[in-house]
């Protein structure tokens, strides 16, 4: 395939590609000296799981790995403890080595949901790194180099920085060695290309820089667009609640999906479906022609649910979810669960107490919420009073909010039927 033909397809779904022209030039070089380019993207293990908006990034360095280049993965152990100070407003609490350890064990087997693992020619396996390799061994006189190599005044045009200097909010020495620390993974990798949500141009522009002071060609800068959350306003985050994660049952993804308000659809057939241009009109055109949204959101999520599960998990999620919500019945396949003494319900057998012991809800507070709000209901009934009794000898179905169990008496654990 050509540069040229190359571009096409990497510039799709992108915000900024800088300098203008530079990818494609980079492609030409590349092409000429008969070498894949290096393009990194690098992962904070803030949290044990990645969600869809992760996905975003990791798709599009499947393109490149289609294409037969190196994707390079890099996971921010040193920098996670520190915290991308990327749109806060605030320092973030600071995470210890142990905890990013335990996430990046996860992080490393999700990636591959997206990526391939064990590529043919011309794909070629994904190279990853922990950006302790260079960082845990860099003397402090090194630490000062670096530092050196960056003014306060540059870091503070970065529109974070800036607000809270302005606010008089405190900014850690730390985080303003943040965006130093990923633009020195570019240099440690040689990166040809970096890849970065919007929020992350200023740290991928500093990568530019500190190539050239070491002498590197300056990266190719892409920044892709931010995939909203649940609400279809706020960024996708595990912070915010408003997540859908790879790793979440096929029923639990699909049910996620059919909650997204219809103004998020389009957003998602290109970010999460990655769709392509042909087939987004396609969308549209039937969208315009008077196809049901409900349909069509039907469609997206069994789209968007095979991508992580397999055609036949996202087929089974969607016959469940009609079963469920369209015809009000109930799924062949459900989570089971007993009542231990701890739960409290077998001694007080309270519509709370049992709630707790299927363990969809975290607290008394939250099942209190919910049975105000009219969102819990027992063998088809809805249940608003907190001191209703459920009798734990016979077996029921409870279903809170989108989520539905089924309690087995005397089960003391959960499984699948």
């Amino acid at each position: 395939m050509t540069p040229e033909q190359q571009v096409q397809i990497l510039s799709r779904n992108t915000e900024d590609v800088l300098p203008h022209g530079g990818l494609l030039e980079r492609l030409q070089l590349a092409a000429r000296d008969r070498r894949p380019l290096r393009v990194k993207q690098g992962f904070d293990p803030t949290a044990p799981d990645i969600h869809l908006g992760h996905a975003v990034g990791l798709r599009k360095l499947r393109e490149f790995q289609d294409l037969g280049h190196q994707v390079v993965l890099i996971v921010g152990d040193y920098t996670a403890m520190v915290g991308d100070p990327s749109g806060r407003s605030k320092t973030r609490p600071r995470l210890s080595l142990a905890e990013v350890e335990d996430h990046a064990k996860t992080y490393l087997e999700q990636f591959f949901r997206v990526l391939d693992r064990n590529p043919k020619p011309p794909r070629l396996p994904v190279e990853v790194h922990r950006n302790g390799e260079w960082f845990s061994g860099m003397p402090f006189s090194e630490v000062l180099q670096l530092a050196s190599q960056y003014t306060v005044s540059q870091l503070l045009e970065r529109d974070d920085f800036s607000k809270r200097f302005g606010a008089e909010q405190p900014i850690g020495v730390h985080e303003l060695l943040y965006p130093l620390m990923q633009g020195y993974d570019s240099v440690a990798i040689q990166a040809d290309v970096e890849l970065g949500a919007t929020e992350q141009k200023f740290n991928l522009l500093v990568g530019r820089e500190l190539q050239k002071v070491h002498g590197q060609p300056s990266q190719i800068v892409m920044t892709l667009p931010v995939l909203p959350g649940l609400d279809g306003v706020q960024r996708m985050s595990k912070s915010l609640g408003n997540y859908i994660g790879v790793t979440e049952s096929a029923e639990e993804m699909f049910g996620k999906i059919m909650s997204l308000p219809d103004s998020a659809m389009e957003i998602y057939w290109r970010l999460a479906a990655a769709v392509d241009d042909r087939e987004l009109e396609e969308i549209r055109k039937d969208v315009a022609n008077g196809a049901h949204p409900m349909q069509m959101k039907k469609r997206l999520a069994t789209r968007v649910t095979a991508t992580y599960h397999g055609a036949a998990a996202a087929t089974q999620a969607s016959a469940d979810f009609e079963k469920q919500f369209s015809r009000r019945e109930v799924p062949d396949h459900l989570d089971e669960f007993g009542a231990s003494k701890a739960s409290g319900f077998l001694d007080k057998p309270t519509i709370v107490n049992f709630a707790m012991a299927s363990g969809i809800c975290r607290s008394r507070g939250e099942v209190r919420r919910l049975l105000e709000a009219g969102a819990v209901e027992v063998d088809g009934e809805r249940i608003r009073d907190l001191e209703v009794e459920v009798d734990p000898r016979r077996g029921h179905i409870l279903r809170i909010g989108r989520k539905m169990k089924k309690y087995v008496p005397g089960g003391a654990g959960a499984r699948v039927t």
